[in-house]
Formats: C-alpha cells, structure tokens, sequence
C-alpha cells in the first residue's frame, strides 16, 4: 500500500514538472482601456511615479507600504521603490524609456515574495474621442514561475490588478 501511495506521489509530481517544462519561457500580460481624454492629460498620471501611486491598483491592497521615490520628478531615470505587506512584497521600478505622451517603459524588479526582473510599458495611442491606453508587463519565467503556472494563470491574476488600475486611471483623466 505505501508502495502504491508513493507511486502515486512520484507521478503527480513527475506530471506537474512535465507540464511546468512545456510552459513557454517567457510571459506577457497586458490590458487596455479607452479613456475619453487626450493622450497628453493622460499621460501626466504615466510618466510620473508619485502620480502613478494615484492609480495603482497596489497602493489599495497595502495603503501603509513604505515608498522611496528617486531621481528627477518624471522621465527617464524616475524610479520607485516600494516595501508592503505579503500582497504586495517589496521591489523597484525605475523609467527607462519615454516618448511622450506615447510610451513609457521601465525595468521592473521584484525582491520579494519572489525574485524577478521584467519590464514595464504604457503604450497611449491616439484614437477617436480621447486615447486607448496599454498596459503590459513582460519578462522571462524561470523554472519555479513555470511549475506555479501550472496551477494558476498568471495573465488572469495579474490582469484583474491591471483592469482595475487602467479603471481608476480612467477615472482621473476624465474628470
């Protein structure tokens, strides 16, 4: 009977790491949203990580994380370090790229719970009454994201935090 429990076990696990293997080795999550405003009233709330906090679906989940905002005000070389609760962990943002007002990219780095380096974009493009804007995160999944993928999607995880945040953002812009 052990014998047969434990077989059991080496299968289960032999199935998830096989299935965790066929994972691709890298992920994209993005969202989008038309806002009824211009691309550059929007894009003041992109470029700028103090106004970003006035959207971010994170700030929410932990209003008591420590921040540390660092560089110049807004643009490249604008950076954010966060430290919360079990939500949210603890990490760096900082602006690596900005075309305004139609893109804005940044290297996104996570210390905890789990390590991880992705990047970061806000695409806002011009459409018929105001301006859709695309927010998207990217980056390689390392064999550990990959068994945890197994379980859980990451595009429905992350992005629920994203269609929230792109509704607040929203929100702001159009007032």
């Amino acid at each position: 009977m052990i014998k047969k429990i434990a077989l059991a076990i080496a299968a289960a696990v032999a199935a998830v790491l096989i299935l965790a293997a066929m994972q691709p080795n890298s992920f994209r999550v993005e969202r989008k949203i038309v806002i009824n405003a211009p691309p550059e009233k929007v894009f003041q709330w992109l470029d700028d990580p103090k106004r970003t906090t006035e959207w971010s679906p994170w700030e929410k989940k932990d209003p008591a994380m420590k921040k540390t905002f660092s560089g110049p005000a807004r643009g490249v070389g604008a950076a954010y370090a966060w430290d919360g609760n079990n939500d949210i962990g603890a990490g760096r943002l900082e602006l690596t790229e900005v075309d305004v007002p139609r893109k804005v990219v940044m290297n996104l780095d996570f210390i905890r719970p789990m390590e991880g380096h992705n990047i970061a974009e806000y695409l806002v493009t011009p459409v018929a009454g105001g301006s859709e804007v695309t927010w998207a995160i990217s980056g390689p999944m390392p064999f550990i994201s990959k068994v945890m993928c197994v379980f859980m999607n990451m595009d429905k995880m992350i992005g629920k935090d994203f269609e929230a945040g792109l509704a607040d953002l929203k929100t702001l812009a159009e007032k």
